[in-house]
């Protein structure tokens, strides 16, 4: 195997660990607003402080690891993330749970940011898309895996424990990454020649440099301001199956925990080859038919049918129905993750940290604002459903802006200079 292939491994079990802890605290929910006696809208402010911290601090540490490299960074992101899941145990009221999880985020941020940044050094660009949808189907089957690893530890030693158990799993990650990972192939001890020369006769000079982005030029840019918009919008519907999930399938549609530990995996098993079909996909239709329709064509279709599929949610009062529904349309919602991703690096090339930083940022201030905004809904109209009609609509708008965006077009270009004839 291609010394490529065992750092997109470790990027695999990067994300796994990520999203089983983040997914952890969404699976322990309902027991936790139980014993801190936590409001919805309390709740909601819980889940939206790890959004609004991770939002904060996705464009300086994606650009961190533009500058320094994905090594150093992303050891040090697993390592303060992993500190913080283990002290959201320890927590005894409703203001130390809103701290932990605030400064969790900032841990947190960067993570799939950096991964893209190593996906753009380490992979030929008709490779990057796929790659980039094993990283995301792998962080689909940490949410399938959580609620049977979370629920079973809960009803044995209490939800405290769930915390301090997954905060030591990112510890043996950071030694392995560390000290076998190096940020280019060409650094890498062990990488063949062929290896090498494969990965850069696809790549576009200067992506293995470590370089700032070009702020001015980026923020003259509209191709940026559309990913931007995209992702903001998109996670306005994503983020519910993250931290409102399994709360609602419990208190808005009356399963059990037995049932909500059988039932709440399996969006996050249709994500997961929702992830895979997308990112296969969308290269296999670039190098067909070119990057436009590859990449348009799958990210809009998906957000559009994610967007149908969440509405009959909201108008299916069966639970086995609803879950069906949830399940198809996070399916098809990934079929979009890994392309917007692979943008990023179509766009941004060398500057695929800050860009996909950016990107991220935007997107997680739509998390805060879908999970702040769920929880007063809920104890405002009584209902579960209103949350979902109004995300619903956001996912439709994401597909259409999604049509907006040229993949084609470099970010490193400001509008003026890409209306130059090259040959001027």
């Amino acid at each position: 195997m291609k010394n490529r292939h065992w750092v997109l491994v470790l990027l695999f079990f990067l994300s796994v660990i990520t999203y089983i802890d983040r997914v952890c605290i969404s699976v322990a929910g309902p027991t936790m607003q139980d014993e801190l006696h936590l409001s919805q809208t309390q709740w909601g402010w819980v889940v939206g402080a790890f959004t609004l911290s991770y939002a904060l601090f996705e464009i300086p540490t994606g650009a961190m690891g533009d500058r320094l490299g994905s090594r150093i960074t992303l050891s040090r992101i697993v390592l303060w993330w992993s500190g913080f899941t283990a002290l959201t145990g320890a927590v005894s009221n409703f203001y130390l749970l809103l701290l932990t999880r605030f400064l969790f985020g900032i841990g947190e941020a960067g993570a799939y940011p950096n991964a893209a940044s190593t996906i753009s050094r380490w992979f030929p660009k008709s490779q990057r898309a796929r790659a980039a949808s094993v990283v995301w189907a792998a962080s689909r089957l940490g949410g399938a895996v959580s609620p049977f690893l979370v629920i079973p530890i809960q009803q044995a030693y209490g939800w405290r424990a769930s915390f301090y158990i997954f905060g030591s799993i990112g510890l043996v990650w950071v030694a392995i990454w560390y000290f076998w990972f190096r940020d280019t192939p060409a650094t890498k001890p062990g990488t063949s020649t062929e290896e090498i020369a494969e990965i850069a006769a696809d790549s576009s000079p200067g992506d293995a440099a470590h370089t700032s982005m070009p702020w001015k030029k980026a923020l003259k840019n509209s191709n940026y301001w559309m990913i931007l918009l995209m992702y903001h919008t998109y996670c306005w519907g994503s983020f519910f199956y993250l931290s409102w999930l399994h709360t609602f399938l419990v208190k808005g549609r009356g399963m059990s925990q037995g049932e909500m530990k059988s039932f709440s995996a399996l969006p996050f098993i249709v994500g997961f080859g929702g992830n895979l079909l997308g990112g296969f996909l969308s290269d296999f239709l670039s190098k067909k038919f070119g990057l436009k329709i590859g990449r348009r064509t799958v990210g809009a279709a998906g957000l559009a049918l994610s967007g149908l599929c969440m509405l009959a949610t909201a108008y299916t009062p069966d639970r086995f129905m609803a879950v069906g529904f949830l399940a198809l349309g996070y399916g098809f919602m990934d079929c979009m993750l890994p392309v917007s991703w692979a943008i990023c690096l179509d766009v941004g090339k060398r500057y695929a940290g800050a860009l996909s930083g950016s990107m991220n940022m935007a997107g997680q201030l739509g998390s805060f604002g879908s999970s702040v905004a769920f929880g007063y809904l809920v104890d405002y109209f009584q209902s579960y459903d209103v949350p979902l009609k109004i995300f619903s609509v956001f996912l439709l708008l994401s597909a259409f802006l999604f049509t907006r965006i040229d993949p084609t077009r470099e970010l490193s270009l400001s509008e003026s200079e890409e209306a130059v004839p090259a040959t001027l």
